[in-house]
């Protein structure tokens, strides 16, 4: 299985999507600083992710949820979670 995924950086209360083959290894890396793109901005919280057969269709997903097209589509799809958390949309 291939996962895209997005966490919660508490410290500064942005998003971070990403891709991974194997996603708890992929979040273990996160919390403990051997990705560059989160490194400072831990902890981090899991808020959603999708699991998929095909890599290619995984990777696109990623791509279009970093696009602004795929961020509208956050909005709507993890609305209550946003609220929940206390997330306001700063894509």
């Amino acid at each position: 299985m291939y996962y895209v995924y997005i966490l919660l950086s508490k410290k500064d209360g942005k998003l971070y999507i990403g891709f991974a083959p194997d996603l708890r290894k992929r979040i273990e890396k996160h919390n403990r600083v051997f990705v560059l793109a989160t490194k400072f901005r831990r902890p981090l919280q899991l808020l959603h992710y999708e699991a998929y057969i095909s890599i290619r269709d995984a990777k696109r997903r990623e791509l279009f949820l970093k696009g602004g097209k795929g961020h509208e589509e956050l909005k709507i799809q993890l609305a209550d979670s946003f609220k929940k958390i206390g997330y306001r949309y700063a894509f």
